[in-house]
């Protein structure tokens, strides 16, 4: 890259983080990876924690390099997976690392809530957002339960994103897109919910103000300037939920779209101006979240490789040597549907092997059970095709348009036997990339802020304009038919 105007994009995931610095050039962008560095879960006391520490080290780590490099940055944005939190004392500190969303507390804290504090339906009523046992609502009440004195002790509680940028600005707010994802929001007032904080013993001024993506939160503080020798660079307010920021990132052409984000999960979805709150988003589970520009993410969560990323890990070490294209590719020369199974069954949700989840569901539904790498490794991509199909004719039936498009973006769109699967099952044309879809969102947010783009349609032109997506068209739709037919009756009497 040559010596320009850069911008810094602060990538967390679940399990790894990157540093990402990017720019626009002649109505096309640019990115390189400046550091990636592990996101470490934990395990102490029966709870599991994210070091908060750790990823603002690797923050100032990533920002030293840049400045090392002389390069000139125009802004920095972050964005990380969503609904965990940070809380703050008194005195301005951390008072503990924060809890992470896999933490056993919140096992039976939802269905306690439910059944004893506020209905379900009036939960989604309120927020329209699908019950995970993880969302912050049941982690806070969990917290609230166990008397947990860092919770008692909060003079503000800041969303992963908003406490990383607090600690680079001193300053805090509430981002929007990750504060949806809490299940205390309101998507009709874009506010969160009183009655909802309230009931798990907090009331609105624990929380930063709300700010939309593409808000400045502040600059760089000078001990964070001594520490990485850049001046008082501004910190924006991306879209901090990372799906929100991959999905901003989505280079259609029109609103005829829905987007699945392909990764450990799988989150499937289309952007709507207003959330879609009823009877039958209700009973089917799909959420609301906030997006860029005032839209709503509208989408249901899958579990994605999570089956197949688990099950690779038990194999024996002649089976994990092999690359992906290699053992997918064995799993392309077996039988087709043989055996078939439901991604999102409770069963799959944190088994202690995989495999044998797998095989026991196969079992428990009266199908040939799968036993090599190469026939689990088909049953998964079958059945993921097959719960694509599922979603994708649910989200036709919400949507004010016509889907023609399905993008497949995050690392899953470089899946070409799973992208041809699901256009095969969807009978949609599938789009793949961009793979970076994340870190791209967050750096168009930060040009925007910076007045280098309009809108999120400008946004999405110079993304088209950049990639070479790889486009798939439906085949073989009298096969997955009826095997969607077949999908149906086991997953129907399970």
């Amino acid at each position: 890259m040559n010596n320009q105007k850069y911008f810094f994009s602060v990538d967390l995931g679940a399990t790894s983080g990157r540093t990402i610095i990017g720019r626009i050039n002649d109505n096309k962008f640019e990115l390189e990876e400046v550091t990636r560095f592990p996101n470490n879960l934990i395990v102490q006391g029966g709870h599991y924690y994210w070091d908060i520490y750790a990823l603002y080290f690797e923050i100032i780590k990533g920002l030293k390099e840049v400045a090392r490099r002389g390069l000139d940055i125009v802004s920095i944005g972050i964005d990380t997976w969503g609904v965990d939190f940070v809380m703050i004392g008194e005195d301005n500190a951390i008072l503990r690392n924060p809890r992470a969303y896999r933490d056993p507390i919140t096992f039976e804290a939802m269905d306690d809530y439910l059944q004893n504090v506020v209905t379900k339906k009036e939960v989604y009523d309120v927020t329209g957002i699908q019950f995970m046992f993880f969302n912050s609502l049941f982690q806070l009440y969990a917290m609230r339960k166990e008397d947990n004195s860092a919770l008692k002790h909060a003079k503000q509680i800041l969303f992963v994103p908003d406490a990383l940028s607090w600690m680079l600005t001193g300053e805090a707010v509430c981002e929007y897109t990750i504060a949806s994802t809490s299940q205390l929001l309101d998507p009709r007032t874009k506010q969160l919910d009183e009655r909802l904080l309230a009931s798990v013993g907090l009331d609105r001024s624990k929380f930063g103000k709300m700010v939309m993506p593409g808000t400045q939160i502040g600059v760089l503080t000078e001990e964070v300037q001594q520490l990485t020798g850049l001046g008082a660079v501004p910190v924006i307010a991306v879209a901090g939920h990372d799906t929100g920021s991959a999905v901003a990132a989505v280079p259609a052409k029109n609103e005829q779209f829905a987007y699945l984000s392909s990764g450990t999960w799988s989150l499937m979805g289309i952007e709507t101006k207003d959330a879609i709150i009823n009877d039958l988003s209700y009973d089917r589970n799909f959420t609301n979240e906030g997006g860029v520009e005032g839209t709503t993410r509208f989408l249901k969560n899958i579990c994605g490789m999570w089956l197949y990323e688990r099950c690779r890990l038990e194999w024996p070490d002649e089976v994990r040597k092999l690359s992906h294209p290699e053992l997918q590719g064995s799993a392309m020369q077996v039988e087709p549907f043989r055996s078939i199974i439901n991604p999102d069954d409770q069963l799959f949700a944190s088994p202690k092997s995989m495999i044998g989840a797998i095989q026991q569901y196969c079992r428990d539904t009266h199908q040939p059970v799968p036993e090599t790498p190469a026939e689990i490794c088909r049953c998964i991509f079958d059945s993921l095709a097959l719960r694509y199909k599922q979603v994708f004719q649910w989200l036709q039936e919400f949507a004010p348009f016509e889907l023609k498009t399905l993008h497949v973006i995050g690392g899953g769109s470089l899946n070409k036997y799973l992208n041809q699967f699901t256009a095969n099952a969807t009978g949609a044309t599938v789009l793949a990339g961009p793979q970076e879809g994340t870190a791209i969102g967050n750096i168009m947010l930060q040009a925007q802020a910076a007045g280098l783009v309009k809108d999120i349609w400008e946004m999405r032109r110079i993304i088209a304009n950049s990639l070479d997506l790889v486009k798939y068209e439906p085949t073989d739709q009298a096969a997955w038919d009826k095997a969607y037919e077949t999908y149906l009756n086991i997953t129907n009497n399970k």
